[in-house]
């Protein structure tokens, strides 16, 4: 990253404490993110006060990016995870009794304004339009949160907002222009060999070259045949494939392991066998746990 960052963001945690409430909310991610020239543009937008859209397809490292920015920035970090029963009240937060009197009890977006976190909107491509109202005064210049019955919640200055969306999943929706318009968005590109090898080879730094090579391929191949429409991208999983190899280091046969973690998530009997063959260009029958690591 550029020097002239590294100083910015140095003096945007110098110039924003973090309350020990939230302390415990500040947490380093289990893996870094690879790609310095998306990383350059996130940074720079939220410096500048933007809040970012994350978008792309599966296994592009939207959240893993997202997770990195709030450590970068030493911010308490909120995850909303948008769905159909996601409202405004989940959001903002209900009414609850303490002592024989009505509180209000806060909600993840009431607390990320409040204590100045990154709250990462996690699907917001599946959230219904009662929930994504509550969000356009506090995503646009005015950052303020109007409660109603309560007071109206300006945004602490260091708070900002992470969402991201998948493409094409099951219950998602386009994003109404008014929306879109509060926020940066960056395309994230699909996982390249030398990206994937990274990522592999930090969860499983004793794992063989050429079991990496190949368990890379695999994955690349996958991706692949799902942008040519010959197969779901139900099997182009990033989260599996760890899975898998954690099995495989477990003592399990890599063939089994790809059938738990990618293979099995298929549940056409047709495109089972498809992924199956692909599978087999890569992972021979005859490698055991010790061809892995």
């Amino acid at each position: 990253m550029r020097q002239e960052l590294e100083e910015r963001i140095e003096l945007f945690k110098k110039s924003y404490s973090i309350e020990d409430t939230v302390r415990a909310r500040v947490s380093e991610p289990s893996m870094p993110f690879y790609g310095t020239e998306i990383l350059e543009r996130a940074v720079t937008a939220l410096l500048e006060g933007e809040n970012l859209l994350l978008c792309g397809d599966k296994a592009t490292g939207k959240n893993v990016l997202a997770e990195n920015l709030a450590w970068i920035f030493q911010r308490p970090i909120y995850d909303i995870s948008f769905h159909v029963n996601t409202d405004s009240n989940s959001l903002i937060g209900t009414d609850t009794f303490v002592n024989n009197e009505v509180k209000l009890r806060k909600g993840p977006i009431y607390q990320c304004a409040l204590y100045g976190g990154f709250g990462i909107l996690d699907e917001i491509n599946m959230a219904k339009s009662d929930a994504v109202s509550v969000l356009h005064a506090a995503l646009d210049y005015r950052r303020i949160i109007d409660v109603p019955g309560y007071e109206r919640i300006p945004l602490h200055p260091a708070t900002r907002f992470i969402g991201t969306m998948n493409y094409g999943y099951a219950g998602t929706k386009d994003l109404n222009e008014a929306l879109v318009s509060r926020f940066m968005v960056i395309n994230m590109p699909p996982l390249s060999m030398e990206r994937l090898s990274q990522i592999l080879y930090k969860v499983f730094p004793d794992i063989k070259q050429a079991a990496l090579e190949q368990l890379a391929g695999l994955f690349l191949d996958l991706q692949l045949k799902a942008q040519n429409g010959e197969i779901s991208t139900k099997a182009v999983d990033m989260r599996g494939l760890i899975g898998a190899v954690r099995l495989m280091k477990g003592g399990l046969s890599p063939v089994a392991a790809i059938d738990m973690g990618i293979t099995n998530k298929c549940f056409d009997a047709f495109e089972r066998e498809l992924i199956g063959d692909i599978v087999m260009t890569r992972i021979p029958d005859s490698w055991d746990c010790g061809d892995i690591f």
